[in-house]
């Protein structure tokens, strides 16, 4: 079997649409950002390492910066789409690759981060995760996301992740 790519459609490269914004699109990507800004915040209240650590500075800087970088940076023209060549395209959701990479080291990092409580451990989990999941959810179907409420739902994950008022426990789990 012989596989052939699609012709090239005729005319010029720029006859795409141009792009028209989803009802309420402007006040949920505010509120992403916002709760980006939220999260970083308690990111950075999280408690030093007893010693000065790489990681220590890692969770203090690059962490927060790259949750308030990502959740500040969506952007649903930057979705999936087909080239003009007809081949798929991978949207980013208007964050960049370094951004994702920082947040998907979480999950690794947190491995070296033992002076914090089990429970802060999990919360920084839910809001690598949360953000991450906003940022294909815009790349993948921006639509969807904005109007069916489903970028709010995750912006609420992450507000609930970064609340001030959650359990202070110690690094032996007493309370």
């Amino acid at each position: 079997m012989t596989l052939l790519p699609l012709p090239v459609p005729a005319g010029p490269a720029d006859d795409a649409p141009p792009y028209e914004t989803w009802e309420g699109q402007t006040a949920v990507l505010a509120g992403a950002g916002a709760a980006g800004r939220r999260a970083a915040a308690w990111v950075r209240s999280l408690p030093p390492p007893p010693l000065p650590v790489p990681v220590g500075a890692w969770l203090a800087g690059e962490l927060p910066a790259a949750i308030e970088t990502a959740m500040g940076s969506l952007d649903p023209e930057e979705c999936d789409c087909m080239a003009p060549d007809g081949r798929a395209v991978d949207g980013t959701g208007g964050v960049d690759a370094a951004t994702m990479s920082t947040l998907a080291a979480v999950p690794v990092v947190l491995a070296e981060a033992g002076w914090l409580a089990p429970d802060q451990q999990a919360r920084l989990l839910t809001i690598a995760s949360a953000v991450t999941g906003a940022v294909r959810l815009i790349a993948q179907d921006p639509g969807t996301a904005i109007l069916h409420g489903l970028l709010t739902r995750l912006c609420a994950v992450l507000d609930h992740a970064a609340r001030p008022d959650g359990p202070a426990l110690s690094c032996d789990g007493q309370v």
